[in-house]
């Protein structure tokens, strides 16, 4: 399987993204902030359209639409 990024660019396990969107984290009163740097990324194998990665010390899923490579 391929994770690709909002542009078509191939994700990585350890690359760095930046989210392109306000997300709101369910489970938590925060919201990510786009432009917000997600490091050191992992991918979820049975899923192409979702990364794991920590945002404000918590460990997220994100879907790779609304993220952009580094």
């Amino acid at each position: 399987m391929v994770h690709k990024d909002s542009n078509g660019a191939v994700i990585e396990t350890g690359d760095t993204v930046v989210l392109t969107k306000d997300l709101n984290v369910k489970g938590s009163s925060f919201t990510a902030k786009r432009g917000t740097d997600v490091r050191r990324v992992s991918l979820v194998y049975d899923n192409p359209e979702q990364i794991e990665g920590k945002v404000e010390g918590q460990q997220i899923v994100i879907l790779t639409k609304f993220v952009k490579k580094v």
